[in-house]
């Protein structure tokens, strides 16, 4: 029998005591969704809230949760709007042009079900993006007007509830399906930037530069952020709803620890993160195991579309996260309690400082994942000394190379390998340790984005602005006696 109402018979088993029936399993799925947005209390009502739905079981389940909060027989109305965003990055992965249409306009068929306003995004948009997008926003912009509080969202909806039952023209659901119809027209009009095959091979040229998996895997999520945030700030966006469920964040923790990101691991896999200031990313999915999603979108026809990825077909050993989740799988099957032991972990962690707010410099935020740099530390770290060994070892390999003979001069022009190690040189010094080891694993980063070039630039010359005033001039220079004939 059913462990909740005693009385149906049972249709599936999530873990060892936990039998549910198909009505108390539903409940059970929808309660848990509701109960995790309604105890942070992040997402204020009457908020644009964007949906990054990937096509995958934890998005679709996520896109029909919010389906079912939202509709009129809900005992507890969610209060907020919802927008959908896709990133299509089959332009990184190798898919051909017609795979990716298809795939495209199986997505478009369920995200018009919903009668959401969507936004098809390719990955190829990412070479226009603007440098501001690499700038943290004003948290201020996504408060509501009223005051800060959820009480005071609260009480500014219901004058805007009363008002709309006057005018039923104005009802949440009229402006939904305006919305929807909006963005039809902005896909046929072409408003969403059509690609171009430059644009395709601007794109392979960039992850063709990239030498690992691992580095790969991780410039794409990366540029996946950039492309979510710039949508959610130029649509007027102040959440973004992500589907990582309790089993891929699990995978998440135990990766990013090998990747170096260890002094971010509170924002990247906890409730919310607020680093870019105006949009806050949430992940109400982060209680679900990927055995429960599976278990409700079978049982409940939730459509979901499969689409490969850079990693599909991959060995267990081609990259850092592949391995990590081949790891954490296998262990599951024998021990159940391997995720969830895991992500009990994750929700006790906490940044050693309080989260940085827009007024912190730029200076002390990474250039591609907007976390505060990890690499400022004191002396005796485990940092410095991972710098010392790697220094010993170019010294040992320059001594080797200069030994056997007469060392061959390089170029002097851009692309000398002097220049590019010195342009390397400079955007490390804006970089968390982890997006070093991505950038060290290129072998070109004239490849990369120009937003993140004049962004580099712009904060190279910020800072030698700053310290201008205690350098000396060439002429004063000059002017300084010389001790000891030197």
């Amino acid at each position: 029998k059913c462990v909740k109402c005693k009385e149906n018979t049972t249709v599936l088993i999530i873990r060892a005591g936990d039998a549910f029936c198909r009505g108390c399993f539903k409940e059970y799925f929808i309660h848990k969704f509701r109960a995790m947005l309604g105890k942070n209390r992040v997402i204020f009502p009457g908020e644009k809230v964007l949906l990054a739905v990937s096509g995958g079981p934890a998005s679709s389940s996520m896109l029909s949760q919010v389906q079912e909060g939202l509709s009129r027989d809900a005992p507890k109305k969610l209060r907020f709007v919802p927008g959908i965003i896709y990133i299509d990055e089959g332009g990184a992965s190798g898919q051909s042009m017609e795979e990716r249409k298809r795939a495209v306009a199986q997505l478009e068929s369920v995200f018009r079900a919903t009668n959401y306003h969507y936004h098809i995004v390719h990955l190829e948009q990412v070479l226009s993006l603007p440098s501001s997008v690499l700038e943290a926003g004003s948290s201020a912009t996504g408060k509501p007007p009223t005051g800060s509080s959820y009480k005071a969202a609260v009480d500014h909806l219901i004058p805007t509830r009363k008002n709309q039952n006057q005018h039923p023209d104005l009802s949440v659901e009229n402006a939904q399906s305006h919305l929807s119809n909006l963005s039809m027209q902005e896909v046929q009009n072409g408003v969403t930037s059509p690609i171009t095959p430059e644009h395709t091979q601007a794109l392979k040229r960039l992850f063709a530069s990239v030498r690992t998996p691992t580095a790969k895997e991780d410039l794409l999520h990366t540029l996946r952020q950039h492309l979510i945030l710039h949508t959610a700030r130029t649509q007027g966006y102040t959440k973004v709803m992500m589907g990582d469920s309790c089993s891929r964040l699990a995978i998440k923790l135990l990766s990013n620890i090998s990747l170096g990101r260890g002094a971010s691991l509170a924002t990247d896999t906890g409730f919310s993160d607020p680093r870019h200031g105006d949009v806050v990313i949430v992940r109400p999915m982060r209680d679900y195991s990927s055995k429960e999603i599976a278990y409700y979108n079978r049982m409940f026809d939730i459509p979901s579309v499969f689409i490969p990825g850079l990693d599909s077909k991959a060995q267990d050993k081609a990259s850092i996260q592949r391995l990590t989740e081949s790891f954490v799988t296998k262990l599951q099957t024998d021990f159940p309690s391997t995720v969830s032991t895991i992500y009990r972990t994750s929700e006790k962690l906490h940044t050693a400082c309080p989260p940085q707010n827009t007024n912190t410099q730029l200076s002390a935020k990474c250039l591609l994942c907007v976390c505060a740099l990890d690499t400022k530390l004191e002396e005796f770290s485990a940092y410095q000394a991972t710098l010392i060994s790697e220094q010993l070892s170019q010294r040992r390999g320059q001594g080797h190379s200069s030994g056997g003979g007469q060392s061959q001069g390089c170029e002097t022009g851009d692309g000398g390998c002097c220049s590019s190690a010195k342009s390397t040189v400079d955007l490390k010094s804006l970089l968390c340790y982890s997006c070093r080891l991505t950038i060290k694993d290129m072998t070109a980063l004239d490849a990369l984005p120009q937003y993140i070039l004049s962004e580099a630039e712009r904060r190279r010359s910020q800072m030698r602005e700053e310290i201008s005033e205690f350098l000396l001039d060439e002429e004063e220079d000059e002017a300084i006696p010389r001790v000891n004939g030197s």
